[in-house]
């Protein structure tokens, strides 16, 4: 058939070019895999670690790496046969862990353990302001490796994920602390946390209405104790009456309102956040000086310095002292006294994040296209990109906008 007697639309089409070209075709940027190494947490009585058996195998189905210490799990009740026969490599020594491109661990690592981190490597862990030291810093800072801290990450809504995890573990174990040393066989007040019929309910009084405080009242609440709750942010206050659905009572930090409240308290619950990397001491010696003998006060917050004056970091091992003969519980890591539920907790955030970064390209990648995750960074190759750590030690602080800005 001619071109002339092709039929009319062929031969329009032929024309104005619609038929098919050859193009090459995009081709999709392969998934990054990691090589992520979990060492023995060696800090006093840490019990948790970051990935169960099951995360472990579902990362090594899809390609990843892991490599973990020998005995890393026991704290939890995960076994080396458990991670063996989820596809991980259990090795002998810490120093053959380091070696992993990412390391995921609980604890910030020793200046003994950074020795093995090498350039370029990811660290993820706790940092722990109240506790750090201008040593520790500079001792990352040396290796120029990007480090993340727990306390940093937020989620694409601004919420703090693992903070938020280990907050409710910590409110919710507060009590049944508190609960274990009101016992007059623990020396305390000998009263039962909550009440029974006729006799007048326990106070509680919780300093801070943030998730912590949240888990705590419930748990409390649910004892039938009197719960007062204690916030400057009055929108935090409103969101803990919605939250618990119940009329309880909750004020404004003022000195005169608090300390009637605290003479009266058989419960104490430090639950105040540090803000911009300071934390405040609301309740003072004196004010703990007036308390109920046999009283119990429980810092959840020591962590980052406490937030009631009398507190001094304690251990699982001796976990209490008393002072005015008020006994203060100051662990800072209570959820690791429920390790294998904390761990679990850990497991569900780390696991999606770890398939995401890799489905983004590696984790730098991620740091630099969420700001919601770029926040975690505190140091990243030898530079301080937390500005409050970098306020606190008076060290140079670099904005991570301004390099994300010349890495590309």
């Amino acid at each position: 058939m001619s071109e002339s007697h092709k039929p009319g639309f062929e031969a329009l089409a032929k024309e104005i070019q619609l038929y098919p070209k050859e193009q090459l075709a995009k081709i999709k940027k392969g998934k990054k895999t990691f090589f992520i190494g979990l060492p023995k947490e060696i800090a006093l009585q840490e019990k948790r670690i970051t990935l169960t058996p099951d995360a472990v195998k579902l990362l090594t189905n899809n390609g990843h790496e892991i490599i973990v210490e020998k005995d890393a799990g026991l704290g939890s009740n995960f076994t080396d046969k458990e991670y063996s026969d989820a596809g991980a490599k259990i090795v002998s020594t810490a120093r053959e862990v380091y070696q992993a491109n990412a390391i995921l661990k609980i604890e910030p690592p020793t200046l003994d353990e950074i020795k093995y981190l090498k350039p370029g490597k990811i660290l993820i862990s706790a940092y722990q302001l109240g506790s750090q030291t201008h040593e520790y810093l500079n001792a990352i800072n040396s290796k120029k490796v990007v480090a993340m801290g727990f306390e940093f990450i937020e989620d694409k809504v601004g919420g703090m994920p693992i903070i938020r995890a280990m907050s409710e573990i910590a409110g919710s174990s507060a009590m049944l602390i508190a609960a274990q040393y009101l016992s007059t066989s623990q020396n305390g007040r000998g009263v039962m946390l909550g009440g029974i019929t006729g006799v007048p309910p326990t106070k509680v009084v919780i300093i801070g209405a943030g998730t912590v405080a949240e888990y705590a009242a419930r748990a409390a609440k649910g004892l039938g104790a009197e719960v007062q709750v204690f916030d400057n942010h009055i929108y935090k206050l409103r969101r803990i009456k919605y939250a618990l659905g119940d009329q309880i009572y909750t004020s404004s930090i003022d000195t005169i309102t608090l300390s009637e409240s605290l003479k009266h308290a058989d419960v104490v619950i430090g639950a105040l956040r540090a803000e911009k990397g300071r934390n405040r001491h609301v309740v003072s010696e004196e004010m703990v000086s007036k308390m109920n003998s046999g009283a119990v006060i429980i810092d959840l917050s020591i962590d980052q310095g406490g937030c009631i004056e009398t507190s001094e970091q304690t251990t699982h091992s001796n976990p209490t002292f008393k002072k005015y003969d008020v006994i203060h519980y100051c662990v800072p890591n209570i959820a690791s006294t429920v390790a294998r539920t904390a761990t679990t907790a850990l497991s569900n955030i780390f696991t999606p994040t770890i398939l995401r970064a890799a489905e983004e390209g590696g984790i730098e990648e991620m740091i630099f296209s969420h700001k919601w995750f770029m926040k975690g960074v505190y140091s990243y190759k030898g530079v301080i990109t937390n500005k409050y750590i970098a306020q606190k030690f008076n060290l140079k602080f670099k904005d991570l906008d301004l390099i994300m800005a010349t890495r590309f």
